[in-house]
């Protein structure tokens, strides 16, 4: 009898996160902007969860919104300065390889006072933090090609 091996893993960024830096990468590449119902339907994703993706990075300064007929949203040129790390701290908690690498690390775990690989986890968790921070969202917008959507006729914005 063969067993199946199953691969479990866990993502360093959340779904927001992800789906953030899909629409932060559109909107480098569509200098013009865009609006919430063109990124969904780009991206094939819900437009309302998109929008709140976007009210959340205009909240954080990623993006900047204007209203209108020809309303939608341009990302701030300062946002591709900006670090992965800054992305992931504005939307979602900072990233933590384990529970005791926050501070206070109290009360996390019963095994907190002895665990002998706490300081070496911390170790591993500040050299990821650091790559984080090392990299610019310029930096992962360059690296990707962005095709943009055929349009024909009215913009999806002003449907």
């Amino acid at each position: 009898m063969k067993l199946a091996l199953r691969l479990c893993y866990m993502p360093l960024l959340n779904r927001k996160v992800d789906y953030a830096l899909l629409i932060l990468c559109y909107l480098h590449h569509k200098i013009e902007g865009a609006c919430a119902r063109e990124i969904a339907q780009r991206f094939v994703l819900s437009r309302p969860f998109v929008a709140n993706i976007l009210k959340d990075l205009c909240q954080r300064d990623f993006v900047a919104s204007h209203r209108g007929v020809k309303g939608g949203y341009l990302l701030k040129q300062q946002a591709a300065e900006r670090t992965l790390a800054d992305l992931i701290d504005a939307l979602d908690d900072t990233v933590q390889l384990a529970e005791c690498n926050t501070t206070p690390a109290d009360g996390c775990c019963h095994l907190l006072d002895v665990c002998p690989i706490r300081v070496p986890i911390g170790e591993v968790h500040q050299r990821i933090r650091a790559v984080l921070e090392g990299v610019t969202l310029a930096e992962l917008f360059q690296q990707s090609t962005m095709e943009a959507p055929v349009q024909l006729g009215l913009s999806k914005c002003e449907k």
